[in-house]
């Protein structure tokens, strides 16, 4: 049910559609937060990681195609600064305020230490 509610917000065309967007997952990981649902909390985060990291992809690559022929094709030249660098930052500055939540920080702790008492 997560991915359903989340995805359907996880847009990052432009920096003011991924801002949109960003803070739309952001609003929802409130939401989960309140409910102290950290399986809905941490999706939202991976959400944000995603939204993030698929930006930056284009960003580096107009077609986000890294590889050609095995080789790492070079960053366009306007990598740090083009339209979807700016996207991929609006999501990071999200993501981040997930990561460094004390509320966030304590619930992953503890499902770690659950997920690591079960093996």
């Amino acid at each position: 049910p997560y991915t359903n509610d989340i995805c359907k917000y996880w847009k990052f065309k432009t920096p003011y559609i991924a801002r949109q967007s960003a803070q739309k997952i952001f609003d929802l990981y409130l939401g989960y937060r309140v409910k102290k649902d950290f399986v809905g909390m941490d999706m939202c985060r991976k959400f944000l990681e995603m939204g993030f990291t698929r930006a930056r992809r284009y960003a580096n690559h107009k077609d986000g195609k890294k590889y050609k022929n095995g080789k790492v094709l070079p960053q366009e030249n306007d990598w740090a600064t083009n339209e979807k660098a700016k996207a991929a930052k609006r999501f990071k500055e999200f993501r981040d305020l997930c990561t460094q939540d004390e509320f966030y920080i304590t619930l992953r702790k503890q499902w770690r230490d659950r997920e690591n008492n079960t093996l």
